[in-house]
């Protein structure tokens, strides 16, 4: 059974998506259609885990879409919105469907969270939050070092077990030291920073107040 404290981020809420929008507007144009249908995606699979009251049913539906994923990669998309959207904008720019089917397997990691929470929380950072990155980098145009670090966090932040949050937060410690983030990368980091604030309290997600400190992250990269 999945644990009690609930695992998987919930659906996200208003403030949440003012600053979705918002980071999106800070991507590329040529890149911003592939963004917001990666994160679709992996908003679409969290939903999925969310409901999953039944660990079986839930690896079942997961299964339907890391199977129809991985067929991206050879035949035309279904009927189905965000796997036309995957297919129209992110295909095109390299991204293959297995790729993408990873970041099933990494929501599927958490209905196995009783039997080994710490494994589940490995492959939940790994197989989602550090794949989601690193093809939103590619999508993007750019490298850090602090990548994975900010992938891994900004996926186990909004986990509600306190051992997810604590890893989170030591991957997110250092996100805006050393060096700048590159501006094309900033999308992401501003996510990562948004993150280390949820994880943190304080002002509520949509706020001025993070809004505006995301604005001064875009400009600086801190």
């Amino acid at each position: 059974m999945i644990s009690s404290e609930p695992a998987p981020p919930p659906i996200p809420d208003q403030g949440h998506l003012i600053e979705r929008r918002i980071i999106l507007s800070y991507a590329p144009v040529a890149s911003r259609a592939g963004l917001a249908a990666l994160l679709a995606l992996d908003d679409r699979l969290g939903e999925i885990v969310a409901a999953a009251r039944d660990p079986l049913i839930g690896q079942m539906r997961l299964t339907w879409w890391h199977e129809a994923l991985a067929a991206l990669d050879g035949a035309p998309p279904p009927a189905e919105p965000i796997l036309r959207a995957v297919s129209a904008h992110l295909l095109p720019r390299g991204v293959t469907g297995a790729e993408l089917a990873r970041i099933v397997d990494g929501w599927e990691a958490l209905l196995a969270i009783d039997s080994d929470p710490a494994a589940a929380f490995a492959g939940h950072a790994a197989d989602r939050g550090e794949a989601v990155f690193a093809i939103a980098a590619r999508l993007l145009g750019g490298e850090h070092r602090g990548l994975r670090d900010a992938g891994a966090g900004w996926a186990l932040a909004g986990l509600g077990d306190p051992g997810a949050r604590r890893i989170a937060a030591e991957r997110l410690d250092g996100l805006t030291r050393g060096d700048r983030w590159p501006r094309a990368l900033r999308p992401l980091s501003g996510m990562a920073l948004l993150a280390r604030a949820d994880l943190r309290g304080g002002a509520p997600p949509g706020s001025i107040r993070r809004a505006a400190r995301l604005f001064r992250h875009w400009l600086g990269g801190r």
